[in-house]
């Protein structure tokens, strides 16, 4: 591996931070408030992907708006739940590797998600429903207890 191309986890976990935060403040939740709570921030995010005319969009703007999701399904995951960035071995990446989330579940079994992976899904079933992407990703990952999952 190169060193262009050896992962720089610390700096992919401040810029996907970074970025959340930005745009909660950009939505009008204070990042002081949304750093205390990353609840906060789903619905502003929810009422602007609702209003967001998906229609319209540009290569770029889904871009953007996948990369902000992907960004938000992370930190949410981090802040609620302990979770972490990882780097995980990827072959079939053009880096050969790639970031995913890994957190430990009810059941105490590690498990790994990729946050792109989980805002991808929500895409294939518009209209975007923010709760339904972070419950997709918390059941994924066997963070939510069985009352969680029937209610």
């Amino acid at each position: 591996m190169t060193k262009e191309s050896e992962p720089d986890l610390q700096g992919w976990i401040e810029e996907g931070h970074r970025n959340i935060v930005d745009v909660a403040d950009m939505l009008g939740v204070p990042p002081a408030i949304y750093t205390r709570d990353p609840m906060t921030l789903i619905p502003a995010l929810q009422e602007y992907v609702t209003r967001a005319p998906l229609g319209e969009f540009e290569q770029s703007d889904w871009i953007t708006l996948h990369s902000d999701l992907m960004s938000y399904v992370a930190d949410y995951l981090i802040q609620k739940h302990g979770a972490r960035w990882e780097v995980a071995d990827d072959p079939s990446a053009p880096r050969g590797y790639r970031y995913v989330i890994e957190a430990t579940g009810r059941d105490g079994v590690v498990r790994r998600i990729d946050p792109a992976d989980v805002v991808r899904k929500e895409f294939s079933s518009l209209p975007i429903e923010i709760p339904r992407m972070l419950a997709s990703a918390e059941l994924t990952l066997r963070l939510a207890s069985q009352a969680d999952e029937g209610a």
